[in-house]
């Protein structure tokens, strides 16, 4: 399983997904992180970048984030990556959380890009 997580410089989640510095993509194996590849970011809308199909081709499934537009997770669940909203914190945590099954999805959108739904 991959995961992506938008990221900060400091391994912290970003709090908004089309102005990360970077994706933190996590594999996992046996339920267990067992690499991180970095993938720099263009740092644009989400919903109007190539990141959806760039992190597919990549095999990710699922995207850990924290402040998303639906336009964002629309174009994401196109291409079979499913989103959880509301993460925040270090990101390797998040991850060993979201594997505990200790998070779910907030089901919060950014207010600023609903114009893009």
């Amino acid at each position: 399983m991959k995961i992506a997580v938008p990221a900060t410089s400091d391994n912290q989640v970003d709090g908004h997904f089309g102005h990360c510095e970077h994706f933190n993509i996590i594999t996992v194996n046996n339920n267990k992180i067992d690499g991180v590849e970095v993938l720099q970011s263009a740092q644009e809308c989400g919903c109007k970048s190539n990141i959806a199909s760039v992190l597919a081709e990549k095999g990710v499934t699922l995207m850990l984030a924290g402040g998303i537009g639906g336009g964002a997770i629309n174009v994401l669940n196109s291409v079979g990556v499913d989103v959880v909203r509301g993460c925040s914190g270090d990101i390797n945590e998040v991850v060993n959380e979201f594997l505990k099954g200790n998070i779910v999805d907030s089901g919060s959108t950014c207010a600023q890009h609903q114009c893009h739904n």
